[in-house]
């Protein structure tokens, strides 16, 4: 067993915690930093193969010592400018290859189908493998070469659907429902070339290389010590208590405070609650600056510049790092726009959450960072934030999608969104004359404003794409009929579009800026 003094940063050894189940359990964890507390140690561990937010401070009674691992000694190797890293050396990390996300099999004993009629030159993929699932960004690249291959969407072996090929509804014994031709869609900027970087299920979901426009994806590339800690205890905003679950680059000085006030209203920091007592007899906001462009009940939305209101604007990225990991921070706020929710009181409008986005995107990104705050989750706040992004994409006459990576939580918000906005369409679709109604994916994303790759992601995600006959079909259980009735009948926040006032801006000009 080894002794308290002989661990050391870089360390690894099981560690006691509690899980959800309020159950003991040793999870292998790294000790990042170690620091004496009135001559007792304390160890700042990160747990192997779990989020980030759940790192905390332990003493040694929680540590199994008789099964640590000590760092390997590794020759110090030399940044860019020359001096040796940060990072102390640790046992070899074990990646495990990214598990392959697969829908629930649901039996399927009544069937409403969909039925792309594919052209031939569409029915096979070149450069496939013929028992991987198509990833979303290959789903639209352009045939290039002769060689025809077979690719799999699900189960069996499948090409790629047309965007724009009709499909049909009709049910499984092939006796025709109500049947109505689609509508055509309004014309849409939009590219229809896929990268990985667009790929919901891509590896790490990282850029290859940090983007030069105002992108807030954190390259990685600068992780030490200091970044992969928490750095603020705790959080007071308003009526709410927040604790932090990443680091955040507030000043040195206040890091060791164990409460860091902030005014609900502009976002500013004080070392004290004196300091902003003090401060809210001066404060007259009791809204966030900028524009009110959406009020419905108790909810509204307002429009901030990152230009026009910079103090604000960078107090709110200070305070979303705090929740967001995958994300960086930039001072200069010119390039974005904010757009945060809020809740009406007697007292004033309230933050609930927020999101960005560039005022020009090349890649269509409909939002750059998107949080809900923590005392407002798990109420159907964030998929009204997701909704509302695309409520305004709809009024640019644009498809969009979410600047990757996304957190763990916002890809599940993202997944939940994307599924039941394309299911309410494919279950809403009427017959007339007794024909099948028909659908492509180009027009689900014309009047969903869901960028392309990402209605076909959704498709595989929930494993309801199938090849049969030559043709696409997509399935649809009475499970998953039921799961979305269920879903829907909980969903009580929606945005509504009458309720919208805003105009958008064409950013290509400058003097607009």
């Amino acid at each position: 067993m080894a002794e308290v003094e002989e661990i050391t940063e870089g360390c690894r050894l099981p560690v006691l915690r509690r899980n959800q189940d309020n159950e003991d359990e040793w999870p292998l964890a790294e000790i990042l930093s170690v620091k004496d507390i009135s001559g007792r140690k304390h160890f700042y561990v990160h747990y192997i193969d779990f989020n980030k937010r759940l790192d905390e401070w332990v003493t040694h009674e929680r540590l199994d010592r008789k099964k640590i691992q000590f760092p390997k000694k590794e020759a110090k190797t030399p940044t860019k400018n020359g001096l040796p890293g940060s990072r102390p050396g640790s046992p070899e990390r074990e990646v495990p290859a990214s598990a392959q996300a697969s829908g629930k099999t649901l039996p399927i004993p009544v069937q409403i189908t969909l039925r792309f009629n594919l052209p031939k030159e569409r029915e096979a993929i070149p450069g496939g493998e013929p028992d991987q699932p198509l990833s979303s960004s290959s789903c639209l690249q352009p045939n290039h070469r002769s060689t025809k291959r077979k690719v799999e969407v699900v189960s069996p072996a499948t090409p790629v659907p047309s965007e724009t090929a009709p499909a049909s509804v009709f049910p499984q014994n092939g006796s025709a429902r109500r049947a109505v031709a689609a509508q055509p869609g309004r014309k849409r900027k939009s590219n229809c070339l896929g990268t990985d970087e667009d790929s919901q299920d891509s590896s790490d979901g990282i850029p290859s290389a940090p983007r030069m426009t105002g992108s807030l994806v954190s390259d990685r590339s600068h992780d030490d010590i200091v970044t992969r800690m928490k750095n603020i205890e705790c959080i007071e905003l308003g009526r709410h208590r927040l604790k932090p679950w990443y680091f955040s680059p507030y000043p040195q000085e206040l890091t060791t405070l164990p409460v860091l006030y902030l005014c609900e209203f502009c976002l500013k920091y004080g070392r004290s609650l004196k300091c902003l007592q003090r401060h809210l007899t001066k404060c007259d906001l009791r809204h966030p600056p900028g524009n009110e462009i959406y009020r419905k009940g108790t909810i509204s939305f307002f429009e901030i510049d990152g230009r026009k209101n910079k103090s604000y604007s960078q107090n709110l990225c200070l305070l979303a790092k705090c929740f967001l990991d995958h994300k960086t921070l930039y001072y200069d706020t010119d390039p974005f726009l904010f757009y945060v929710m809020t809740e009406y009181d007697c007292k004033g409008f309230h933050i609930v959450g927020y999101f960005s986005k560039e005022k020009e995107s090349t890649e269509d990104y409909n939002v750059a960072c998107i949080l809900t705050l923590p005392p407002y989750q798990r109420r159907g706040y964030g998929k009204l934030l997701i909704e509302f992004s695309y409520e305004l994409s709809k009024v640019e006459g644009k498809t969009g999608t979410p600047e990757k990576p996304l957190s763990d939580l916002g890809l599940l918000s993202y997944r939940s969104y994307w599924s039941q906005t394309i299911l309410e369409i494919l279950m809403g679709l009427k017959s007339e004359s007794g024909e099948r109604p028909q659908i492509t994916i180009n027009e689900i994303s014309e009047i969903t404003s869901i960028k392309k790759e990402d209605v076909i992601s959704t498709l595989q995600y929930l494993n309801l794409i199938n090849y049969y006959k030559g043709q696409y079909i997509l399935t649809l259980s009475e499970d998953i009929v039921d799961g979305h009735e269920r879903a829907m009948l909980k969903r009580l926040l929606r945005i509504d579009s009458k309720c919208l006032h805003f105009t958008p801006k064409d950013w290509s000009k400058r003097g607009k800026w």
